[in-house]
């Protein structure tokens, strides 16, 4: 074995490129010079003993443990780079464009790390699944070309396609890790046709399928392989689900063995989509998170048989940590990012982490530590890293503006050694972390008592807005109807409901109006006029209320003009209108302008006081301050002008 791997992170942001080392100093690697320019994107190569990072006029190779520049590649406009399993070379992809001489644009092309020499180039249009894939020995390489799948021999690139399969309607393909590499091969529903999922031997690919699952309602697949290279899970995905129950579409899972002797379908053990999956480092049992909210998290083994079941939760995120003794379980996106450690094999649950806005999140090589990020552009604002221990607390925190990458360096787990018995304690805290606590933002209080719009606020408090305890019911303010609504009155003009029905003929409240007697009866000495035949006086305001006829001695029902109720406040005394509370008719325009930037100053006088208790301020918040000096002046120059005082 080489020397000792040290863990270290590196991360990407607008300004800066950053290589730091892992617990407990976490400090800066020593050697390594960031880029005066935006780097467009870094690798680690799989076995974590080198780092690549794009600039604009090169590609620089270094070494990860040391930080000294390996290599540097110069290329222009690079978008994508990388490794292969060991590290000896290093793929590069660059947007297509069309070259003068109307040659062909080999915009896919390998180099040797050692030498930097260029050993092959090819043509590739589409971004998405632009890199070869390596057996983990480097022994071959395959690349999916339309719908040809091309096997090279990377030691001798000269040669070309060595091997080829043509697959019609291939879509997806994966290679597995293992020394015995088997290719899992989609193709996808079309015409009637069901989809096909199929598992060739890559040193036999003319020979049938190992392993073939034929299914409908397939557009898409998802391939991950367990450690070993003996199974696969295949997630299918549909773009729309007929049946209308998820908005992401239709998804299952399959899983197959490269063998040949096992292939079924997961069930899922609570209906909905699937949110994720994962293996166990042991390739003997893997996680699913399934189901509509709340999710359900199950572990399976290698059968398709439930060995536990973690029950529902707001979960749609599941990771081993490398050594498989611990599971996360995490709810990110839009849920509330909160993420349970469990023990693998006691089964209990060991921390909980409260982790809001991660769009990222990783396990440490050597299983002890979490690292969670919030990367731009799926959120920008607190873009930073933070680093957790497995047991639950926060020992490391760094803030970056407008990340973009950020991830673990790759460290293989023969290196790093087992899993401890006893979970570890945690270390502690990096002094970065007192110095986020006392940063963090206040959590704001709800306020106290009852509401008040904003025009009653800054003011004595008026009788429309109390709501003491020891106020009645707000049902014993309102007013009793004093007319009958019904056309068959009870006893004494009593109803059996509260209003009464919704009959013709019902008498009318109107607000302001004296209270009259109980609902009258029909009087039997006025004969009662059928529709149509009797006429309105001339002259009768049209307010006025249709006498009806009750029972016999109760008391004719008062007329009501509504036209001289709706002119008596003009007719009045001007003291009697109540005024809507909290407006002041007698402002004139100057008068509110001078209101309005007092409360400017009020406002700027609360944002100073938090700034000076350490509250971090937005940006708007501080051109406010700023503008203080310019309201004062304003405000004067409107004194001066109308003799009104500004004194508080």
């Amino acid at each position: 074995m080489s020397s000792p791997m040290s863990q270290q992170y590196s991360y990407r942001s607008q300004k800066t490129l950053g290589l730091v080392g892992g617990s407990p100093d976490y400090e800066s690697v020593k050697g390594f010079e960031a880029p005066t320019t935006t780097s467009r994107m870094y690798n680690y190569s799989p076995d974590g003993r080198l780092y690549a990072y794009v600039l604009p006029e090169c590609v620089r190779i270094h070494y990860a443990e040391s930080a000294e520049l390996l290599r540097e590649l110069p290329l222009r406009n690079i978008v994508e780079i990388g490794f292969s399993p060991r590290g000896t070379y290093i793929s590069t992809w660059e947007r297509l464009v069309k070259l003068e001489d109307n040659a062909q644009h080999k915009n896919l092309r390998i180099f040797s790390v050692s030498s930097g020499e260029e050993l092959t180039s090819f043509t590739q249009k589409a971004q998405g699944g632009w890199e070869l894939q390596f057996t983990i020995s480097e022994s071959h390489a395959v690349r999916l070309v339309g719908q040809e799948i091309q096997v090279f021999q990377p030691a001798d690139w000269s040669k070309g396609v060595v091997d080829k399969l043509k697959v019609e309607g291939v879509t997806t393909i994966s290679l597995s890790p293992g020394l015995n590499p088997s290719l899992a091969v989609f193709v996808a529903e079309k015409n009637g046709q069901p989809a096909n999922i199929r598992i060739y031997s890559l040193l036999s690919l003319a020979s049938p399928p190992a392993c073939q699952k034929s299914t409908f309602r397939a557009e898409h697949a998802q391939f991950k392989w367990n450690t070993i290279g003996t199974q696969v899970l295949a997630l299918i995905r549909t773009d729309v689900d007929a049946t209308n129950k998820s908005y992401y579409g239709e998804t299952r899972l399959y899983l197959l063995s490269s063998s040949g002797n096992f292939d079924c379908q997961v069930a899922a053990p609570k209906e909905g989509p699937i949110h994720d999956f994962a293996w166990s480092p042991n390739s003997k049992e893997f996680g699913v998170v399934c189901g509509f909210t709340p999710m359900k998290t199950v572990i399976f083994d290698s059968h398709v048989r439930i060995l536990h079941d973690f029950g529902t939760a707001p979960h749609n995120f599941i990771s081993f940590n490398p050594q498989g003794r611990l599971i996360a379980l995490a709810g990110f996106g839009n849920m509330s990012g909160k993420l349970t450690i469990y023990d693998r094999r006691s089964l209990e649950k060991i921390a909980t982490i409260d982790a809001p806005n991660t769009t990222f999140c990783e396990w440490s090589p050597d299983g002890r530590f979490i690292f969670t990020a919030t990367l731009s552009p799926r959120l920008r604002v607190d873009n930073g890293i933070k680093v957790w221990h497995c047991s639950g607390p926060l020992v490391h925190v760094q803030l970056v503006e407008e990340l973009y990458q950020a991830s673990w360096r790759p460290i293989p787990v023969d290196v790093v050694g087992p899993f401890p018995q006893a979970i570890p304690p945690p270390p502690a805290p990096n002094p970065s972390v007192a110095l986020f606590n006392a940063g963090a933002k206040p959590t704001p209080s709800k306020p106290v008592g009852a509401y008040r719009p904003p025009g009653a606020r800054g003011s004595d408090p008026s009788k429309v807005y109390n709501r003491g305890d020891s106020e009645p019911p707000s049902g014993a303010n309102t007013p009793t109807r004093p007319y009958n609504r019904s056309p068959a009155p009870g006893v004494n003009g009593n109803h059996s409901n509260g209003y009464g029905g919704a009959g013709r003929g019902r008498g009318r409240y109107v607000p302001g109006a004296a209270l009259t007697s109980p609902s009258p009866g029909r009087d039997e000495k006025k004969p009662i006029k059928k529709k149509g035949k009797g006429k309105k006086p001339e002259g009768a305001p049209s307010g006025v209320a249709t006498p009806i006829v009750g029972d016999e001695g109760a008391k004719p029902l008062t007329q009501i003009n509504i036209v001289e109720l709706q002119a008596a406040p003009a007719a009045g005394d001007a003291e009697t209108v109540p005024l809507t509370p909290g407006v002041d008719p007698a402002l004139d325009p100057v008068s509110k302008k001078i209101r309005n930037l007092k409360k400017k100053l009020k406002a700027i006088g609360d944002l100073k006081e938090r700034r000076d208790k350490g509250e971090r301020l937005e940006d708007t918040q501080v051109k406010k301050i700023d503008a203080e000096d310019s309201i004062h002046e304003e405000l004067g120059k409107l004194a001066a002008q109308s003799g009104v005082s500004i004194a508080d």
